[in-house]
């Protein structure tokens, strides 16, 4: 109960935070929805995948914003951590683990909202799911794993990161993964070794459980794969965000 209380409290100062620099929510659509542009009213034609390229593209959209916002969240919790925050931390009755769990929770749902303003935006530009209601729990099930997933990540990579400039270039790789995914086009037309790499990299396995499911076709396998790669990136990325806290604290 005393760490639920705690975790509150942290949840609702970055609540605040958030609310005073909405610019972290503006940075995390700003790639997504010019990629939508870009993917379909530019590059659109150039890509025969089989089906209408908007409904093709608009899972790895998905998955892009949230690659895409994890900036926000290594930096707040690097700054927490390089700012005297936690210091004033130890000395109070408060959960350590509070700290970690709010920021976790604040990185869902601001990804969950540009997650939506996207998908809106997808639906204006054509975006057709042939998915029912059971299909459409499986989608934001794989939504929000992935999410969970990748918030936990970041945490701990913003709590490896020295400073809050090296915790903003720590993500980078994270935020350029998807593009070597079948995100964009098939991974069997990329190049050697890419190709390869691609097709079994976790966001690819996402990637095509999210397809299957909104387009009214679901994969086992690809859902299997989806929830085992996200199941372990958050249990390894939330002991290892654990222990590099405990023992920076």
């Amino acid at each position: 109960m005393k760490t639920l209380h705690d975790s509150t409290i942290m949840l609702r100062r970055n609540f605040r935070h958030a609310v005073r620099n909405p610019v972290s929510v503006i940075n995390a659509l700003l790639l997504p929805v010019f990629l939508i542009f870009l993917m379909v009213y530019v590059l659109g034609d150039g890509f025969d995948v089989g089906v209408n390229y908007i409904d093709y593209a608009t899972p790895g959209l998905i998955i892009m914003t949230i690659c895409y916002g994890v900036t926000s969240t290594t930096i707040a919790v690097n700054t927490d951590m390089t700012t005297g925050f936690i210091n004033r931390l130890r000395v109070m009755d408060v959960s350590r683990a509070a700290v970690l769990n709010a920021h976790m929770i604040v990185t869902t749902l601001r990804s969950l909202l540009a997650i939506a303003v996207v998908v809106g935006i997808a639906f204006l530009m054509g975006f057709a799911p042939a998915a029912g209601p059971v299909e459409w729990l499986g989608a934001v099930g794989v939504v929000v794993l992935t999410v969970v997933a990748v918030a936990w990540l970041a945490i701990a990579f913003g709590l490896a990161a020295k400073t809050p400039e090296s915790a903003g270039i720590i993500a980078a790789p994270l935020m350029l993964l998807p593009f070597l995914s079948s995100a964009f086009v098939p991974a069997e037309r990329m190049g050697p070794g890419v190709a390869q790499f691609a097709a079994y990299q976790p966001f690819s396995s996402v990637i095509e459980a999210l397809r299957g499911f909104l387009a009214g076709t679901p994969s086992t396998g690809a859902f299997v794969a989806a929830v085992a790669w996200c199941l372990g990136i958050s249990v390894v990325s939330y002991a290892w965000a654990r222990a590099t806290f405990t023992k920076r604290v």
